[in-house]
């Protein structure tokens, strides 16, 4: 899938509209970049522009046109609102950097004093993040249609914890032995699946401010919320003749 917010000259751009659909996306085709001992091409895409209005529990609001570009074609599997709210969603993946450097590392920093060190440092929290994740997938596996969105990652990393520091120093079983019929549910899935977080997620946004003065993101203050709040997401999706607005290059 190709997505993207198109910045500078590049959101002025109007595709041709090769076919509008019910969901009010429309068809398009892209120039493929030339390669050497092959002929110019293009790329047959799906055009989704809409208007997105975000509703501050303060009252403040912010309203900008987004361009979607992707390779999912079929309007009916996909439709275009459930793509917007996908995109929208993008910025989970920071969770995980934040699942480790906050809760992993709960503010500390790393230790070591050279690059190897460093470097095993720094293996060592992705293997146990990758360990973790695995046995909570393990865990939401043994209930069909569980959405993985809804691990409390905290509850995770303190049912291994607590299954790590009770576990004997002297012997070499497993730190657990699973109980019932499933042999991927031990102590710790069943402990994230006893605290799962709520099937409607929040909608919020982080509290952001500006420390350095030289900060490449000048143009921004003010338009981040001093505080964390929860927000509403209202999305339009119509064709916009004109292109979209020029954002600003940071």
């Amino acid at each position: 899938m190709i997505s993207r917010r198109c910045p500078g000259s590049a959101a002025r751009r109007r595709p041709t509209i090769q076919r509008r659909l019910p969901d009010g996306s429309y068809l398009a085709r892209l120039a493929v970049p030339y390669r050497a001992g092959h002929r110019y091409g293009t790329l047959p895409v799906r055009v989704i522009e809409a208007r997105i209005t975000v509703t501050l529990a303060d009252a403040a609001t912010r309203r900008e046109p987004w361009r979607l570009v992707t390779s999912l074609l079929d309007h009916e599997r996909h439709p275009a609102g459930e793509l917007v709210g996908l995109y929208h969603r993008r910025w989970q993946v920071e969770t995980t950097y934040f699942s480790i450097k906050a809760t992993m590392l709960d503010g500390s920093i790393l230790r070591s004093r050279s690059v190897p060190g460093l470097d095993q440092e720094v293996y060592a929290l992705l293997a146990t993040y990758q360990a973790l994740i695995r046995t909570a997938a393990d865990a939401f596996s043994t209930r069909p249609g569980l959405a993985m969105e809804r691990i409390s990652f905290t509850v995770l990393l303190r049912a291994a914890a607590d299954q790590a520091t009770t576990a004997s120093r002297h012997t070499r079983q497993p730190v657990y032995t699973p109980a019932g019929p499933d042999p991927l549910l031990g102590p710790i899935g069943r402990m994230v699946l006893d605290n799962l977080l709520p099937t409607a997620r929040r909608q919020r946004v982080k509290a952001r401010s500006r420390k350095n003065p030289t900060s490449k993101y000048r143009p921004n203050t003010g338009k981040h919320p001093q505080t964390t709040q929860t927000y509403a997401l209202s999305v339009e999706i119509h064709v916009m003749e004109d292109g979209l607005a020029s954002r600003l290059r940071r």
